[in-house]
């Protein structure tokens, strides 16, 4: 019986038993230099169970098309499984209608998508927009891009020494200048959790429209736009044990439909000719040309993987974790967490006193864990604690807590090592 089949509709925390829920992800099998394979490297792309790989391969076995334009048979299923996936994808998120639902090619896709479309209809040179110290580079450099293309003005509201976002300040910047905030839900560097309900909510008493970056949230807890009334929300299906390809935009549907086209070609169109063309609503008019039709079967697979299993049973899973690991990793010596927010996602950055983090990548590397080393695309994060680079953890539903002993013993090593 398959994990997801043996624990459906099953909500009490009994439910989560992980050392099934690993057996569903086959490359956790593996060993690497000798070593069973320590993965903890989620938060750059999470693994995928064998109901996503199988999905995936029966689209393209059995009926794989384009979708959309045939009326044979294959094309008809294509569109069908491709259709589902959106409506999946609505559920999973509380979306009101599936015509809120953009497939693009990444998150970062999406964000370019509004800044590109929303940003040079609706701003204008002097119009404001605010982010966060700790934003990811995707949700920065379009911004900036915009900048330098309209004269818009671009706000940073900083973090404190733990990694909270500072509210006062954030409370501060608001005023009738500014048109759009563009925030992260979960830092992917720090960990934090943004309380992203009310940075909408002030937002939106600003009168300004909110933007919310969720790759980091959406694996990790529900999320409801409607209850949190995004805006816009943009998450990456690879982090969320789907694949890499496809990435999702939400949008509230008369936004959409306010917004031109970002790029145009085929299927976005009712008609064309040479003298003029018309424009499909939302969301098609901004999914121009053959989409990810095989990548976003992979992703509904992938959302009804972690809806059997009950996202607030992944939660509660990850949040021991994250206490587990801290606490281990704390009692390193020369140790230092990057980021201790009182509202933390399961990820863990640090450097180690003796050992610059690329080295520490590459050392524990041997021992067969998988972690990330680097700026994170987050270099301003970098800046502001004074570090070139951090080493970081970030775990899934597939983790445990023998895997953190295994990475605590491997910084040992390091530790040992540069002694």
């Amino acid at each position: 019986m398959s994990t997801v089949t043996a624990i459906a509709g099953d909500n009490s925390a009994l439910a989560f038993d992980v050392e099934r829920i690993r057996q569903d992800f086959p490359i956790l099998k593996q060993q690497v230099y000798g070593k069973p394979l320590v993965y903890l490297d989620s938060g750059a792309s999470a693994q995928k169970p064998q109901a996503v790989i199988d999905a995936m391969t029966a689209g393209m076995d059995t009926y794989y098309a384009n979708v959309h334009r045939g009326v044979h048979a294959m094309s008809q299923r294509s569109t069908e499984a491709y259709e589902e996936a959106r409506t999946k994808i609505a559920s999973f998120l509380n979306a009101r209608s599936t015509n809120e639902i953009v497939f693009t090619r990444n998150a970062t896709e999406g964000i370019n998508l509004v800044a590109n479309s929303y940003g040079r209809t609706f701003l204008q040179a002097g119009d404001e927009i605010i982010i966060s110290h700790m934003e990811h580079h995707a949700n920065i450099v379009p911004w900036q891009l915009l900048r330098d293309n309209l004269g818009i003005v671009l706000r940073v509201v900083p973090v404190d020494d733990d990694g909270n976002l500072d509210m006062a300040a954030y409370a501060d910047m608001l005023g009738p200048k500014t048109k759009l905030v563009g925030m992260t839900h979960v830092s992917n560097s720090l960990g934090t959790i943004v309380a992203i309900k009310d940075v909408i909510r002030m937002a939106h008493d600003a009168g300004a429209v909110v933007l919310v970056d969720g790759c980091q949230a959406v694996p990790h807890t529900a999320v409801d736009v409607q209850d949190l009334d995004a805006d816009f929300y943009v998450f990456a299906p690879h982090k969320l044990y789907g694949p890499t390809g496809v990435g999702v935009l939400y949008g509230k549907e008369d936004i959409l439909n306010d917004m031109p086209p970002w790029q145009g070609g085929g299927d976005m169109i009712m008609s064309v000719s040479f003298d003029k063309t018309t424009y499909q609503k939302a969301p098609l008019r901004f999914e121009a040309g053959t989409p990810p039709i095989v990548e976003a079967i992979g992703l509904g697979a992938a959302i009804d993987y972690v809806s059997a299993i009950g996202m607030e049973n992944i939660a509660a899973h990850e949040e021991g974790l994250l206490h587990y690991a801290t606490d281990r990793l704390s009692r390193i010596e020369g140790l230092r967490i990057i980021g201790q927010a009182q509202e933390k996602a399961a990820i863990v950055s640090f450097v180690l006193d003796c050992a610059h983090p690329h080295d520490i990548g590459t050392i524990v590397d041997r021992g067969g864990v998988a972690i990330r080393t680097g700026h994170h695309c987050a270099q301003p994060v970098m800046d502001r604690y004074g570090v070139a680079a951090t080493a970081r953890a970030s775990f899934g539903l597939y983790n445990t807590r023998d895997e953190v002993d295994v990475l605590a013993d491997a910084i040992d090593a390091v530790r040992e090592m540069f002694a």
